[in-house]
């Protein structure tokens, strides 16, 4: 473990309640008017014959724990979920991407439901052992369900803001200002498309790394955003988003 991320652990403890400390207060409101702009997209662009799930049967399709076998999966509690009317980024083309990284679903769904996903150490004892755990990778795992092309839209802006967004950007949210520095391209495959990426934030100086991946399957899609307290990730969860797209068949 690294001497910097244990000196700055208050400040990054911080962020590891991103979701929270972000968003969760909602505290910030977008525009009305962009508001109303999204709305009106979406449904302009509704098909008649896709629906979006309504949140019990959405809610079914979340990876649990005997999906994840080695993880403790943890509902998101009320405070920790996130609309994506809570977020907004100083420049309008990257909201997408601050309201995937705050866990909630881009766009406007229809419902979303969000839980958390911890691996479980393998060994324990240790001093070692015990920082390993307390800076394991937390990853939240937010699915939205969308009416007529609204997922598909989704994920296209989500690519968008991932090009335009590239140089970095400012998230606000609950009354807290994140800066993002570097929005770098990332692989991952699952469901009928994906996309992925490292986002770099600055803490206090510091940079504090998240991995971030969406996933489309048919009108729904899956969000992925892992961070660590140490302000290290080194992978996408792919154990956890494999188990999301096959629970999405």
């Amino acid at each position: 473990m690294r001497v910097r991320a244990l000196r700055h652990a208050g400040a990054v403890a911080a962020v590891t309640t991103l979701a929270l400390a972000l968003t969760a207060c909602a505290g910030e409101e977008k525009k009305t008017e962009d508001s109303g702009k999204a709305d009106a997209s979406a449904s302009a662009a509704a098909k008649p014959d896709v629906t979006a799930l309504p949140a019990a049967d959405l809610e079914k399709l979340l990876v649990t724990q005997a999906d994840l076998k080695g993880y403790k999966v943890e509902q998101a509690k009320p405070a920790e979920h996130v609309n994506a009317g809570d977020v907004s980024a100083d420049k309008p083309a990257c909201e997408p991407l601050a309201e995937a990284l705050s866990w909630a679903a881009p766009g406007t769904p229809g419902a979303s439901a969000t839980v958390k996903t911890i691996p479980i150490p393998q060994k324990k004892g240790s001093f070692e052992d015990a920082l390993g755990t307390f800076a394991a990778p937390v990853t939240s795992v937010t699915l939205g369900s969308y009416a007529g092309e609204g997922a598909q839209q989704a994920l296209a802006s989500l690519k968008a803001a991932g090009t335009e967004c590239a140089g970095g950007f400012t998230i606000h949210g609950g009354g807290v200002a994140t800066k993002v520095t570097k929005v770098q391209p990332d692989t991952v495959t699952a469901g009928d498309e994906a996309l992925a990426w490292t986002v770099t934030r600055d803490m206090e100086g510091e940079p504090f790394v998240t991995k971030l991946a969406v996933l489309r399957k048919g009108n729904n899609l899956a969000g992925f955003a892992t961070l660590s307290i140490s302000g290290e990730v080194k992978e996408q969860p792919k154990t956890v988003i494999d188990a999301q797209a096959a629970k999405l068949g």
